[in-house]
């Protein structure tokens, strides 16, 4: 069992260190396509505001641990198209550092957005005149998300302006977005207080990623988890609280989310190179996945298992 368990945690570090490859602006060929993730932490990001625990305490007095809101970019290196997945509120690093890999255009091919939370669309300000002034960036999300868009401000006066396009997207509806790469939106569980909530399967040719960052529990989904993982290359999921109890003193069925010991148990049945494309995101600041040294980040890269990191490629 024992050596099984050391094979396990050696072939997630492969995977890891794979995927954890940097890709520069002079290295990308024009057959790349790739997701480079760039931020790993839930709404509030690392640390959260106002946090004086242990666990925001190691970053204050590190600022190199500090980790920005989940968003992922799509890059195909052969059109020099890119592609933004969630407007955070480190949108604007997380722009920069989209724009910077590929050396063909300087432009934002468009912005899907998951839900109306406030980790996942309020960087669509960065684009305002107060800022950037752009131009007809295309916004993908789906009917609630784009009615609140269009008359909540500040974020109507991004439509108003040409700022922002917003584009139509619909749950299970592939859209393509150039001949090797399409995006189909998904209808996940979440607390939709303003709009609906997404999660999205990015397929090229040759490769599939699903991207689901907040969802409520698998078992109230009406699709099945460990099928659609596989059936993709990777699974890139929510992983805000690593068990139950996190968050002392808060009922914690008021904020639901799949506790990682859960999706581990959801899981479990998978074979190791299933198990493997599970790349776990959207980390609150207590969650202890966020520090490499803890037991729990041991569990998860021992039971074959991946835990996202900034700057990890993964290559479509």
């Amino acid at each position: 069992m024992k050596y099984n368990l050391l094979l396990i945690a050696i072939f997630s570090v492969l995977i890891f260190t794979n995927c954890e490859k940097q890709i520069k602006k002079s290295e990308v060929t024009e057959s790349q396509v790739f997701i480079k993730i760039l931020g790993i932490a839930q709404d509030a990001g690392y640390p959260q505001v106002g946090c004086k625990k242990a666990c925001c305490e190691r970053v204050l007095d590190n600022p190199k641990l500090r980790e920005k809101v989940v968003s992922l970019g799509l890059v195909d290196g052969s059109t020099g198209e890119r592609w933004l997945f969630e407007a955070t509120p480190d949108f604007r690093e997380q722009y920069n550092d989209l724009i910077s890999i590929s050396p063909i255009t300087d432009t934002l091919s468009g912005i899907f957005l998951t839900h109306a939370h406030i980790g996942h669309y309020t960087g669509l300000m960065q684009l305002g005149r107060e800022v950037m002034g752009a131009s007809n960036v295309p916004v993908f999300a789906m009917p609630k998300m784009r009615k609140f868009l269009y008359t909540n401000g500040p974020w109507r006066q991004l439509s108003a302006l040409n700022n922002i396009k917003i584009q139509k997207i619909n749950t299970d509806s592939t859209m393509l977005l150039n001949d090797d790469l399409r995006v189909k939106p998904l209808l996940v569980p979440h607390r939709d207080e303003f709009s609906e909530t997404v999660g999205f399967i990015i397929q090229s040719k040759q490769k599939s990623i699903l991207f689901i960052p907040d969802i409520d529990k698998w078992s109230k989904w009406n699709l099945d988890i460990v099928e659609i993982i596989k059936q993709v290359d990777y699974a890139v999921l929510d992983a805000t609280f690593y068990a139950n109890g996190e968050i002392p003193n808060r009922d914690m069925s008021e904020i639901p989310h799949p506790f990682v010991e859960e999706s581990m148990n959801v899981f479990d049945g998978l074979s190791n190179a299933d198990k493997s494309k599970v790349i776990f995101i959207h980390f609150n600041h207590t969650n202890p996945l966020l520090n490499e040294k803890t037991t729990a980040y041991k569990n998860v890269i021992q039971q074959g298992y991946q835990i996202a990191r900034e700057g990890m490629i993964l290559n479509l």
